[in-house]
């Protein structure tokens, strides 16, 4: 398992058609490249959370689109795509009392699993799961 502390931009977006591809495409314009994203569904205005390769260039292109956000610290985590291997990651924070905000995750046949998970204390949560 490799584990590393990441920032994710936070960005609030309507429920409507185009929302989330106009902030893609702004994102795509600068060449920025997505590696995950979270789009929850919300009712009204949503949270949308975005990690990227360049977080400088991605600040740039959203301010210059006039893009609110915020950025959220997070914890980036490469495991073993296999059975099980999400449950003991989750099962180390819970037995030191550390809470999932939310994860969110991705895979591919034959790669590792990419979970990016927010916890209240990335300090802490490091420390048990290195």
């Amino acid at each position: 398992m490799m584990i590393s502390r990441a920032i994710q931009l936070v960005i609030p977006l309507a429920d409507k058609p185009g929302t989330l591809a106009d902030l893609c495409s702004v994102l795509g314009s600068a060449e920025v490249n997505i590696i995950a994203v979270f789009a929850p569904e919300a009712k009204g205005t949503g949270m949308v959370r975005v990690m990227v390769v360049d977080l400088e260039v991605a600040r740039s292109a959203l301010r210059e689109a006039k893009i609110s956000f915020s950025e959220e610290e997070v914890l980036d985590i490469e495991l073993d795509n296999r059975p099980g291997a999400f449950a003991e990651l989750a099962g180390k924070l819970a037995r030191a009392k550390i809470n999932i905000r939310y994860a969110y995750a991705t895979t591919a046949p034959f790669a590792r699993a990419r979970v990016v998970m927010a916890v209240p204390d990335v300090t802490k949560a490091l420390a048990v799961l290195k």
